[in-house]
C-alpha cells in the first residue's frame, strides 16, 4: 500500500507537470536533449562521429564496450535527435545530425567543440585512427567500410 505522502507528491507532480509550458515538460525533445548529452559514454560517441561517419564496429574497438551497450547509446542519441543512422549491407553508420531546435544546434556545436579540447576525447580520436587506418585495422581484419567524411552544419 502506498503511503498517503507519496500519492500527495506525486498528484502535485502530475500537476505541476500540467502547468509546465511543452518545451518544459518532462520527456520533451529539449529534456531528452540535455539527457543524452549528460552521459560519459555518449559524448565520447558524439566525439568520434562529429567529423566522420562512422560503423558500430569502431566504437566498439575505440571505447573497449560491448556492442549491446554501444547500440543502447546510439539508440538513446537517436531519439534525442543528436545521431542519425543508415543502413548499408550488414554495417549500420552513424553520423551527428543538426537538431531542429535553434538552442540546441548551438549548444551541440559548442559540446563538440569542448570535445574536441579534451585529453581523453583526444586519446579516443588516435584509438580510432589506429583501428581504421592501422596494420591490423577493422578494415583490413573484418573487411569494416572505412569511416565517411561528412559534411555538416557543426
Amino acid at each position: 500500500m502506498m503511503p498517503a505522502a507519496n500519492i500527495f507528491v506525486k498528484a502535485n507532480m502530475f500537476l505541476l507537470c500540467l502547468d509546465m509550458p511543452a518545451h518544459r515538460k518532462p520527456g520533451s525533445n529539449l529534456d531528452r536533449f540535455f539527457r543524452a548529452l549528460a552521459d560519459p559514454t555518449r559524448l565520447r560517441l558524439i566525439n568520434l562521429i562529429a567529423r566522420q561517419e562512422l560503423c558500430v564496429c569502431f566504437f566498439v574497438q575505440v571505447i573497449d564496450a560491448q556492442q549491446p551497450k554501444i547500440s543502447r547509446h546510439l539508440a538513446y542519441l537517436r531519439r534525442a535527435g543528436i545521431v542519425a543512422a543508415r543502413r548499408e549491407g550488414k554495417w549500420m553508420h552513424y553520423r551527428l545530425a543538426v537538431p531542429p531546435d535553434a538552442h540546441a544546434t548551438a549548444i551541440l556545436k559548442t559540446t563538440v567543440e569542448a570535445l574536441r579540447q579534451d585529453k581523453e576525447m583526444q586519446r579516443d580520436l588516435q584509438r580510432l585512427n589506429q583501428a581504421c587506418c592501422g596494420p591490423q585495422s577493422l578494415v583490413q581484419v573484418m573487411g569494416a567500410p572505412m569511416p565517411a567524411g561528412i559534411r555538416g552544419d557543426l
